[in-house]
């Protein structure tokens, strides 16, 4: 299992997240572009790395990943959960790290619909008494 690539979903809002683990030396491609040019704010690259550093497996993989819908937090959020998953198909012992960090919960929330006869999905029109 150890030279074989991993491939592996995240998603956050409305982000889907295809990442592929490869052992390599730590050489990170989004849609085709490097990691800090494709998430230039230094925040989402932290996310994104966050697993392999928990892990302490920083540098030991290449990593793909094919990123859709959402914004950038949603994607990096995204890459986030599906590198934590990847991680945890190569070694399953990492799963009790990953599942404490939080890298293996999904989060839920998402864009709550338009409801009817409001402008928003809670606001309301301005009242007039008169």
């Amino acid at each position: 299992m150890a030279d074989k690539k991993i491939q592996t979903v995240g998603r956050r809002k409305t982000a889907v997240a295809r990442v592929t683990l490869i052992p390599g030396n730590g050489e990170w491609a989004v849609n085709t572009r490097e990691l800090s040019e494709y998430f230039p704010r230094r925040t989402h690259q932290q996310r994104v790395e966050e697993p392999l550093i928990a892990a302490d497996l920083h540098g030991q993989f290449d990593v793909r990943v094919r990123v859709r819908g959402g914004g950038q937090t949603g994607q990096a959020d995204a890459v986030r959960m599906g590198l934590a998953r990847a991680l945890v198909e190569h070694d399953e012992d990492l799963r009790s790290l990953m599942r404490s960090g939080g890298f293996l919960t999904r989060d839920s929330r998402k864009v709550e619909r338009k409801k009817p006869g409001r402008p928003k999905a809670r606001k309301r029109f301005q009242f007039s008494k008169r």
